[in-house]
């Protein structure tokens, strides 16, 4: 864990300051895991850990893995590079015209087959959820969540087996309740969701 988080610093990817994170709430930290996927050396260095403990839970029966979905945008990335290491199909998935996330681009899944979503960051798990939902309706199975960072806050739990490349602590707040806008400091929105 300690050599993805010295390749996020290195990448430039850890930023801090007051961020709208995707989630919808505020932090004092953002992780721009595109600066570190835009080396596709570092990427794979960051998701060897991972794949190392997905490998082993598959070989002892814990974990059967079919393919692996990244959301669109921060999970695309993560999913090739997982699927690349674990030489699986990597596909994603993107919100329609109405915002709903979805299965496009011709990209095919058979009924029970079992699914490793990737993502870059989880604060709340929205996105995986909104994807997990979009694949579950295809009859698929959810076998697990990866990631590069696992930000929760504590009490966020998770409805699958969960594989993070790296934990940092960084505070988040609803819009309602962040400490930043009290102190009046100004909000940037780094991210790709539309709110």
């Amino acid at each position: 864990m300690n050599d993805t988080i010295a390749l996020l610093k290195q990448s430039g990817a850890l930023l801090e300051g007051h961020f709208l994170l995707s989630s919808g709430r505020h932090g004092d930290r953002y992780f721009q895991c595109a600066r570190l996927l835009m080396y596709p050396d570092r990427a794979a260095a960051a998701l060897s850990g991972v794949v190392e403990k997905l490998k082993a839970d598959m070989k002892a029966g814990k974990l059967k893995i079919d393919a692996v979905v990244g959301p669109a945008m921060g999970g695309i990335i993560v999913a090739y590079e997982l699927g690349r290491q674990l030489e699986l199909p990597a596909l994603f998935t993107e919100r329609d015209e109405s915002g709903a996330m979805t299965l496009r681009r011709g990209f095919e899944l058979e009924p029970d087959q079992n699914i490793l979503i990737a993502e870059d960051v989880v604060t709340t798990a929205k996105s995986s959820g909104e994807c997990a939902r979009a694949l579950e309706e295809r009859g698929v199975k959810i076998a697990a969540l990866a990631c590069i960072v696992d930000r929760r806050a504590s009490g966020v739990e998770l409805a699958w087996p969960f594989y993070a490349a790296s934990r940092l602590d960084a505070a988040n707040w609803d819009a309602g309740e962040c400490e930043l806008c009290k102190k009046g400091v100004p909000l940037v929105k780094p991210g790709s969701r539309k709110f």
